[in-house]
């Protein structure tokens, strides 16, 4: 079996290699390529990719290159993890939508149409290069905004489908909560990426007791201050929002904090510079422990099931992923994208069935929804009226005076990635 990274020079790397090596039995990997056009960190990350899987006894073979045709021929899967323009974008993405007073973040809002128009065409030209080299290869997209990409991706008629690791976090924290293994819950996870609520936490399967109130009552605080949100909002929503809800339910709040602190990227572009100074020990052959602050937590364990799933050698029947509604929400079309369990297999991601939502979770996902594919028709074709009506569909911004200015603002600061700018 033979894996192709698309973004495989990413610090993140060494995390999805820890899972491959850990997990070798679910997911048989005899040779693992990290495609990347940046040569200096490729070499760093593909050096400890190669450590770590002889430490822990991994018979496969680790090989690196920048050509994205010879690095995706005969690949039976691709995962791609791109971030086209870098940290330096993404500090754009994060800083200039404050000046508006709108939230300032590199996947949602007017920050995550950027990094959406930046990122599409890209990952339309790689998927286009694994169709010519090997048709039958799945692609896992782990680049953001995920469902905007998953929804170009199906949409252009490749075999793809999205992944997040929200819901392999709440998984994780609930499981450590209740004191059972993670195998043992299951989540009623539904919305949109990076727009999703917990409607239930089941042991032992979809049909399995609804542990969530017991949850919500006795470990309330804890889940509250993590998510930082009040706990009196997870008692009146009675589910637990994924932590990207913040910019919705508190947006003002969250401006403000971060009118007053260092953005995401510069705190995770000096992480990645003591990270590659890492990786560039000969000595090191794990991965480290900054490495967990970076972000993606259990993103390796969620890509090797859904990697094993796919491709027929193993894998949970069910699994979160990013596909097709397909009826499944049905105030929404067939064609997108939403964020659901779903069954898992070399057929491809179908949704499980979906309980009424509430009102206040449809109408938002509705809203959003809207506004991806404004985003998408922005992405695809470009030109800055597109832009503009997909900033003032956004929740986030909504209002002509904003949209217009974020507009300028975006194309300004996007020139060199927008071919039609």
């Amino acid at each position: 079996m033979k894996l192709a990274v698309v973004g495989g020079g990413s610090t993140y790397t060494p995390e999805l290699v820890d899972g491959f090596a850990r997990l070798r039995d679910t997911l048989p990997i005899e040779e693992l390529v990290l495609v990347d056009p940046a040569a200096d960190r490729l070499e760093l990350v593909g050096g400890l990719a190669r450590r770590i899987f002889a430490k822990q006894g991994h018979p496969g073979a680790v090989r690196t290159t920048s050509d994205v045709d010879a690095g995706v021929a005969d690949a039976d899967a691709v995962l791609l993890q791109l971030r086209v323009g870098g940290q330096a974008a993404r500090e754009q993405d994060e800083t200039w939508p404050l000046e508006c007073g709108c939230v300032g973040q590199e996947t949602t809002g007017a920050g995550g149409l950027a990094k959406a128009l930046r990122t599409v065409p890209v990952v339309l030209d790689i998927a286009e290069r694994v169709r010519r080299t090997n048709p039958d290869a799945w692609i896992i997209d782990f680049t953001n905004p995920v469902g905007i990409v998953t929804r170009a991706l199906l949409g252009a008629g490749h075999k793809a489908v999205g992944l997040c690791n929200v819901a392999i976090g709440f998984q994780r924290k609930f499981a450590k909560l209740l004191g059972v293994e993670p195998a043992r819950v299951h989540l009623d996870h539904v919305g949109l990426n990076h727009l999703t609520w917990e409607r239930g936490v089941r042991l032992g399967g979809p049909d399995g007791e609804d542990v969530l109130p017991r949850l919500i009552g006795e470990h309330g605080d804890a889940i509250a201050e993590d998510l930082h949100m009040p706990r009196a909002l997870l008692d009146r929503l009675g589910v637990v929002p994924s932590y990207y809800l913040r910019y919705y339910y508190q947006h003002d709040e969250v401006v403000r904090e971060l009118r007053t602190r260092p953005s995401r990227a510069a705190q995770v572009a000096q992480m990645e510079r003591e990270l590659l100074e890492m990786y560039g020990d000969p000595a090191l052959d794990e991965k480290p422990e900054l490495l967990a602050k970076r972000g993606g937590a259990f993103y390796s364990e969620a890509a090797v099931d859904l990697a094993a799933s796919l491709l027929a050698a193993g894998g949970s029947p069910h699994q979160v992923v990013n596909t097709y509604n397909n009826g499944t929400l049905p105030f929404l079309p067939d064609d997108a994208v939403i964020e659901v369990q779903a069954a898992v297999d070399g057929r491809g991601a179908r949704p499980l069935p979906v309980p009424r939502l509430d009102p206040l979770q449809a109408g938002l996902i509705a809203h959003v929804t809207a506004y991806e594919d404004l985003a998408l028709q922005a992405a695809l074709h470009g030109g800055r009226e597109r832009v503009f009506t997909a900033l003032l569909a956004h929740p986030l911004v909504g209002q002509y005076e904003y949209a217009e200015r974020l507009t300028d603002q975006l194309i300004a600061h996007n020139r060199e990635h927008l071919a039609w700018a």
